[in-house]
């Protein structure tokens, strides 16, 4: 990967963060993993490849765009610059309409705001650069929303439409901004959740990361503004 600044990518230590840093530290890249926890951070930092550049920052207030503005900060003064940013933060509630807007801020913090925030923070970086890739992981509820997720969804068609609103304003930059939509994350999260769900079609976090590493590889510069399904095909591949 001929990336010549840092990734930075948020929700780092979870399953999908984790999946794309171990692939593009095995690729060579430079990395800033963020992440609220510490202890996940350093267990992550422990599991990559020897030799990988690699920044942590823990306990960054995502909803801050001043934080995140202080945390592109340090990656740019380790690195120099910032070529792409994986954006794997966010949040899940489930419940009907009439519980729905208990759930509203909070489903709109973790899936929306967190994305506006650490995207306002970095666009400047890509802007002097002339050169970035952004990608988010919507779901693909914020397409269609099934009953029982109307806040949930409605903050990831929030992020789709975010993701497009970046990709026709930067489009001039050389700056591209995408977002994945998975449906079920094959984690033991969900298995546990899930325990008598139907399993072959949910798709690995490793599967996912590789498509997100396409996006933020040269070869990805030409797709802009696209809200991509990475729903699988059965076999989990």
């Amino acid at each position: 990967m001929s990336q010549a600044g840092a990734i930075i990518i948020t929700g780092a230590a979870g399953n999908l963060g984790a999946a794309v840093a171990d692939i593009l530290a095995r690729d060579g890249a430079k990395l800033a993993c963020i992440d609220r926890s510490p202890e996940k951070l350093e267990q992550l930092l422990a599991s990559l490849p020897a030799g990988t550049e690699v920044l942590p920052l823990a306990g960054v207030d995502l909803t801050s765009q001043e934080a995140c503005s202080i945390a592109v900060s340090q990656v740019t003064k380790r690195f120099g610059s910032v070529s792409a940013l994986v954006n794997t933060v966010g949040g899940f509630q489930a419940g009907p309409v009439s519980k729905a807007l208990e759930q509203w801020d909070a489903m709109l913090t973790a899936n929306a705001r967190t994305a506006l925030a650490v995207s306002a923070a970095v666009l400047p970086v890509m802007q002097a650069t002339r050169h970035g890739r952004i990608v988010h992981v919507a779901a693909m509820a914020g397409l269609k929303a099934p009953a029982g997720l109307a806040a949930y969804a409605a903050s990831k068609a929030a992020l789709i439409r975010l993701t497009e609103a970046i990709a026709e304003e930067y489009r001039g930059d050389g700056i591209t901004a995408n977002c994945v939509l998975p449906s079920v994350i094959d984690t033991p999260q969900n298995r546990a959740a899930m325990p008598k769900a139907d399993t072959s079609s949910w798709v690995a976090p490793e599967a996912i990361a590789r498509l997100i590493a396409f996006l933020i590889s040269p070869a990805g510069g030409v797709v802009t503004g696209a809200a991509i399904p990475a729903t699988g095909t059965g076999g989990n591949a």
